[in-house]
């Protein structure tokens, strides 16, 4: 099975894999204990947070460790609200946020917050001019993840902090799918809290990270908690942590180069389908695009049927967000950018990663080619 899932999860990398054995075995302590045991994992647990927040370029102090992108979403959003006054209840979200997201918009909704939701062009981006009309003086918080985990159009964070200087609004950004894929020192200045996660970059699943870098400024959602900085409860992982922070560390340190590479595979990649004169149609931004993720629609085929034959042919694929697969809906953000249900149901996703090669994007491509041409006799 040829791997092209890379942004639903990464294989976990050998050297982050033998740092969480060792450290789970000399490194076991409870790193609140005061015992020396304990102390040792505390040293680890600040040692990776040092290293974690140098790469962010935030202090070390802004780093919240969780389990995943999910919870760090969640505390994010819960921060953020405990922290602003009980008048200013209105959320602005971007309408292609990830289910962790929208989920839970959905449920404090209920709950008495009003939340509106951003227009997006079609390509994708959001449209400034929506996010300028929604603000009202009620709006507490604007919620836009930095990168679309379905076609891999990046979000312009920085104009967003523009467009809310002065207000007391803050901007929580998920940033799961662009971090050790793109700098994000620039979205660190801009947003007030940023979601990473381990699995996403060759580390262990059940690790991640709230990088909150204005950390003084917030109030954390649960009084009484003990553990980081008492903005989460339960005993901190520091194994799944240094091994996370290590293959973190080996990613953004290739970042530069990888981004040459697997533009050079994307690139080959509709160059085979226009060589095998497959009809598709790409779904990108033109200007905004990060090329580890390939969204597109093959004309007059479901993308169930696509991932599905591929599939029994040996290539993995997606349909769009793992998180939603499983029901059947049209593509989020294929309803966004106004396409119709058909092609929303239409949408392939192939994500690119350090492990993809030339002869995988060929076979691939010619496997594609097979499928359409055997479905069109």
């Amino acid at each position: 099975m040829i791997y092209f899932d890379y942004a639903a999860t990464t294989p976990v990398d050998g050297e982050a894999l033998d740092i969480f054995v060792e450290a789970s075995k000399r490194f076991y302590g409870n790193a609140s204990s005061l015992h020396d045991i304990g102390s040792a994992a505390k040293q680890l647990l600040e040692l990776s947070r040092q290293e974690l927040a140098s790469l962010l370029n935030v202090e070390k102090k802004s780093v919240i460790f969780t389990s995943g992108g999910t919870e760090s979403n969640i505390l994010s959003i819960q921060t953020i609200l405990s922290t602003t006054k009980l008048a200013k209840n209105h959320i602005i979200a971007s309408s292609t946020e990830h289910s962790s997201i929208s989920n839970f918009l959905n449920k404090i909704g209920k709950e008495g917050y009003e939340i509106s939701y951003l227009k997006h062009n079609s390509d994708g981006i959001i449209d400034i001019r929506s996010l300028h009309a929604s603000i009202n003086p009620n709006t507490c918080m604007i919620i836009v993840s930095h990168l679309n985990s379905e076609i891999g159009c990046i979000q312009p964070i920085s104009e967003i902090r523009k467009a809310i200087d002065g207000l007391e609004i803050f901007l929580h950004t998920d940033c799961v799918q662009s971090f050790g894929k793109i700098d994000l020192k620039d979205v660190c200045s801009a947003a007030d809290s940023i979601s990473i996660s381990s699995h996403k970059l060759y580390g262990p699943k059940g690790a991640g990270a709230v990088i909150f870098p204005n950390i003084h400024r917030l109030t954390p959602p649960l009084s009484g908690t003990s553990h980081e900085s008492g903005f989460r409860a339960g005993t901190v992982n520091v194994p799944l942590i240094a091994s996370f922070v290590t293959a973190a560390k080996k990613i953004c340190n290739t970042r530069e180069m990888e981004w040459l590479r697997v533009q050079a595979l994307r690139s080959l990649f509709f160059e085979e389908l226009q060589k095998q004169r497959v009809c598709y149609e790409p779904i990108e931004s033109c200007h905004h695009q990060l090329p580890h993720i390939i969204g597109l629609i093959f004309p007059g085929f479901q993308g169930q049927y696509m991932m599905l034959e591929l599939n029994r042919k040996g290539y993995a694929i997606s349909t769009g967000s793992a998180c939603t697969i499983d029901k059947q809906e049209p593509s989020r953000t294929m309803k966004a950018m106004g396409k119709s249900e058909v092609a929303g149901k239409g949408l392939v996703r192939i994500s690119l990663g350090k492990d993809t090669t030339e002869s995988d994007i060929i076979g691939l491509t010619n496997t594609i080619s097979t499928i359409v041409k055997q479905g069109n006799v």
